[in-house]
């Protein structure tokens, strides 16, 4: 059985993803459950699972290359005989097929692992000289400066897995598999990995006089957000207050990590708890009050476009709590990084352009919200 690996939706809004890379290489065995591709959404970047086990065995959308949600970008053959199969078939078979395939997929596990097995104990971490090793661990290698080949995987089959990277930066050298079985477990280790800096943008290619620059994946969906927000009837609301207290407050506890974009969020939150159709949105039939005071607040990605990261229930965090809560979504924002819940579960919006000096703007609202706040220059 060949079975097909579709561009999934990551997002309510997506309606296309770009291949970042891929995790495995053509010939590798991928287990269900297991990461295989790393795709930019519209949001963010995000790892994405095989629904079924087989061998990678044709890659149809190459790594930097965008294709559309639902469409197919690799076949995974069950059995090595039916990779040459794959090789030759394009993204042809229907989708109705993946419902057998999914069905399939228990005897692939039970079979195939079992080669797979052989080989990577006699390889140490590799298979047909290719070193095997999990998204995470390759991650964290890349940034600590740890050459994989070196290393001897302690993973299923043999697999290199991030606490063997970590283990081999350490002053002791890295034990046998066996000890490291029951070594520290992985949840306490995961908190380093985001430790070091992600890897600075490149330089923006100068732009040639009359030249047409392709936008990118995310802000190709902030044009269509917009598109769709232009069709909901909006008013526009201003008012000038003093800011001198909120100034005077700023100052006191900004020693303490308190950022003004959380004494933004929380006091907007606060109010909404006093004007809960502010809170609010249209939906189909009526108005829809949400559980929870979500306020999303507008980022500038260095590489265009926009996100929102969520301060999620910001009514019930202290001060100090939503600074450092935001601190921690910015920089997985600007990593590409956040996780769905992350950036699209806001039920608020705060667009703050006052640090550049400007006295006033329209803010867009956003889809699926009712208000949202545009702050100027003080």
């Amino acid at each position: 059985m060949i079975n097909e690996v579709f561009m999934p939706a990551l997002s309510s809004t997506m309606t296309e993803g770009k291949i970042v890379s891929w995790q495995k290489s053509t010939g590798d065995w991928v287990e269900k459950g297991e990461t295989v591709v790393v795709v930019e959404s519209d949001k963010a970047d995000m790892d994405v699972e095989s629904f079924s086990s087989g061998y990678l065995a044709n890659i149809i959308v190459e790594a930097g290359d965008v294709a559309a949600v639902g469409s197919t970008i690799a076949l995974l053959a069950e059995t090595e005989a039916e990779i040459e199969t794959a090789k030759q078939q394009g993204g042809t078979t229907a989708k109705q097929e993946t419902a057998p395939a999914a069905s399939t997929a228990a005897s692939a596990v039970a079979t195939a692992p079992t080669s797979v097995t052989t080989e990577t104990k006699e390889n140490n971490g590799r298979r047909n000289g290719r070193i095997i090793a999990s998204p995470r661990a390759r991650k964290l290698a890349k940034k600590l400066k740890v050459d994989l080949s070196t290393l001897k995987g302690t993973g299923p089959h043999g697999r290199i897995v991030a606490e063997d990277v970590e283990m081999a930066t350490g002053s002791t050298p890295t034990p046998a598999a066996a000890p490291a079985k029951t070594a520290t477990p992985v949840i306490p280790t995961q908190p380093s990995i985001p430790t070091a800096p992600p890897p600075p943008s490149a330089p923006p290619t100068p732009v040639t006089p009359g030249q047409v620059v392709k936008m990118n994946t995310l802000q190709n969906a902030v044009v269509r957000n917009m598109m769709v927000s232009l069709s909901v009837p909006t008013f526009h609301v201003g008012y000038t207050i003093a800011t001198d207290n909120l100034d005077g407050l700023y100052k006191q506890i900004k020693s303490k990590g308190v950022t003004m974009t959380a004494m933004l969020a929380k006091a907007i939150a606060m109010t909404l708890q006093q004007h809960p159709l502010l809170n609010a949105a249209y939906v189909e039939g009526g108005i829809q009050y949400p559980s929870g005071i979500n306020i999303s607040v507008a980022v500038a990605m260095p590489d265009g476009g926009l996100i929102t990261p969520v301060l999620q229930n910001a009514d019930k965090m202290d001060i100090y709590s939503l600074s450092r809560t935001w601190k921690g979504l910015v920089e997985k924002a600007r990593a590409k990084q956040l996780q769905p819940d992350e950036y699209s579960t806001g039920t608020f919006t705060l667009s703050n352009l006052g640090m550049f000096g400007v006295n006033q703007f329209d803010a867009i609202l956003p889809p699926g919200q009712g208000s949202i706040l545009a702050i100027g220059a003080s």
